[in-house]
């Protein structure tokens, strides 16, 4: 006859001890306890149950543990390892998400945030805002819209290239 499988030898010697102690009556040393879930018989019925459950758990873990590929798993689905570099390589490495005027020098700076970082630049722009009128700057200032494309060309550039020095350092 085999033994089951919740049956491990320090489990066997936990239920010899709890008999040896409890002389096979009242696991808890009452002497004539009327509590019948205190008994030998019933309460080593529910330790082997819940060791049962504890076996089912840690037995499913292994299996997810053993099938999983260990990659994280998102919202969307699944990313394995050539899809996430192929998704990584497409984003933009920066984000420019306004333009404003510096409180203290009075001169233009673009706010920036490091594509896959919560990181943020403040780029000072100089007078790369030359050339435009003071309406469409301060449009683009305050309403975000947008600059005439050789105006925008030289924002990207300076931005550009801030974003190129911090990421070198």
């Amino acid at each position: 006859m085999t033994k089951p499988v919740w049956a491990t030898p320090d489990r066997q010697a936990e239920l010899v001890k709890l008999f040896v102690d409890s002389g096979g009556f009242c696991v808890f040393g009452h002497s004539e306890c009327l509590n019948p879930s205190h008994h030998y018989e019933v309460y080593i019925e529910r330790l082997i149950d819940d060791w049962k459950e504890t076996d089912r758990f840690d037995w499913l873990l292994e299996r997810k543990a053993m099938h999983s590929l260990g990659e994280r798993r998102y919202s969307a689905g699944r990313f394995n390892s050539i899809s996430m570099d192929i998704f990584h390589d497409k984003q933009p490495l920066f984000y420019r998400e306004a333009l404003g005027i510096s409180g203290l020098t009075l001169t233009p700076f673009a706010k920036v945030r490091i594509g896959s970082s919560y990181m943020r630049l403040y780029v000072d722009l100089g007078e790369s805002l030359r050339g435009t009128s003071k309406n469409s700057r301060r449009k683009a200032m305050r309403y975000g819209k947008q600059l005439p494309q050789s105006i925008e060309n030289r924002i990207s550039d300076i931005v550009w290239q801030a974003v190129r020095d911090y990421l070198k350092s």
